[in-house]
C-alpha cells in the first residue's frame, strides 16, 4: 500500500458565514492541494471538524471531493469512534465508502480501553472493514495511547490493517514501530512539526495539516526527505518551523483555516463551535508567517 506514503492531507471543511457547508471553498481545496503536489486526500478526519457534521453533511462533502478530485489522487475517509457495535454498523452500510481506497480509523477515545481492548476493537473492525484500514493513534486527543506492542500485533495479524498514523510525537514509539512492522504496513507521522524527524527514524510520510494551506513546500520537503536528499528538507523544515507551532496555537483546524482565509482558497474563516476562530493577533502573524 505504497500509495499512502508520502504526503497525505487532512482536509478542512469550509463553511460559509451562515455555518453551511462553502462547496465551491471546498472544491477550491481540493484543487489547490492536489495542483501543490500531495499523494493522497483523507477526508472526514480531525481537520474536517467532521463531528460537527450531520451524517447527510458527510455524505455530502464525500460526493463533492470524490467528485472534485475526479480519480486524480487516492482518497482515505474517517470512520471511527468509541463504541465499537456503531463503528462496524458504519462500515456496512455509509454509502460513501465507495468513494474510499482506505479508512482512517481513531482510537477510541473516553472509554479509556486497555491495550487488550484496543487490539479488540482494531481487530473487530479488520475482521469487517470493506476497505484497508489506518490506525490513527492520537493520545492528546483520545486519553490512550495506543502503544507500539499493540500496533505491531495488529499490523502481524492483519494484512489489511496497513498502516498508522502516529500522532504522539513520540520518537522511542516510532523507531519500536519502524523496527518490528512488516515490510507492507506504512508508519507515517500525524504530527506535522515532527514529519521529517520521524521519516529520519522510518517513517514513509505523514498526513497533514499545514500541507492545505501550503502543499507545495511541504511535499516537497517530504518527498526530499524519502528520497534521502535531508539537507534541502531541512533547510524548509526550518523555514516551517514557527509556522508549524502558529498554526495549533489556538487549536486545529483553526489555525489552518485561518492560513487558507488569508491566502483567499477559503472564502470565509468559519468554524463551528465549540470551536472558533483565532484571535486577531494570531491571524495577524499567520497572515506574517506566510
Amino acid at each position: 500500500m505504497k500509495k499512502f506514503s508520502g504526503v497525505g492531507v487532512a482536509l478542512v471543511t469550509p463553511f460559509s458565514g451562515t455555518g453551511r457547508v462553502d462547496e465551491e471553498s471546498l472544491r477550491g481545496v481540493v484543487d489547490h492541494v492536489i495542483e501543490g503536489g500531495v499523494d493522497y486526500l483523507v477526508v472526514l478526519g480531525t481537520t474536517s471538524e467532521a463531528v460537527t457534521l450531520s451524517r447527510q453533511e458527510r455524505e455530502h462533502v464525500v460526493e463533492v471531493i470524490a467528485e472534485q478530485n475526479a480519480g486524480r489522487l487516492p482518497i482515505v475517509i474517517g470512520v471511527g469512534g468509541n463504541n465499537t457495535a456503531a463503528v462496524l454498523e458504519d462500515l456496512r452500510v455509509l454509502p460513501y465508502l465507495r468513494h474510499g481506497d482506505a479508512i482512517l480509523t481513531v482510537t477510541p477515545y473516553y472509554n479509556k480501553p486497555t491495550q487488550e481492548g484496543l487490539y479488540l476493537h482494531f481487530k473487530a473492525l479488520a475482521e469487517h472493514a470493506p476497505l484497508p484500514l489506518i490506525l490513527y493513534n492520537v493520545p492528546g486527543r483520545c486519553s490512550v495511547n495506543l502503544v507500539a506492542e499493540t500496533t505491531l500485533r495488529l499490523a502481524n495479524e492483519f494484512e489489511n490493517i496497513i498502516a498508522v498514523k502516529e500522532a504522539t510525537g513520540n520518537f522511542e514509539q516510532a523507531t519500536a514501530i519502524a523496527a518490528g512492522k512488516p515490510d507492507n504496513f506504512l508508519l507515517l507521522s500525524g504530527d506535522d512539526a515532527v514529519a521529517l524527524p520521524f521519516i529520519s527514524v522510518g517513517a514513509e510520510g505523514v498526513i497533514s495539516v499545514i500541507a492545505n494551506a501550503l502543499p507545495y513546500k511541504f511535499a516537497a520537503m517530504i518527498h526530499q526527505a524519502l528520497e534521502g536528499e535531508f539537507t534541502g528538507a531541512r533547510e524548509i523544515h526550518l523555514q516551517l518551523h514557527h509556522l508549524y507551532k502558529a498554526l495549533f496555537e489556538e487549536g486545529n483546524p483553526a489555525g489552518v483555516k485561518a492560513a487558507l482565509h488569508v491566502q483567499g482558497v477559503i472564502r470565509e474563516n468559519y468554524l463551528r463551535l465549540p470551536l472558533c476562530p483565532v484571535s486577531d493577533s494570531l491571524y495577524r502573524r499567520i497572515q506574517a508567517g506566510l
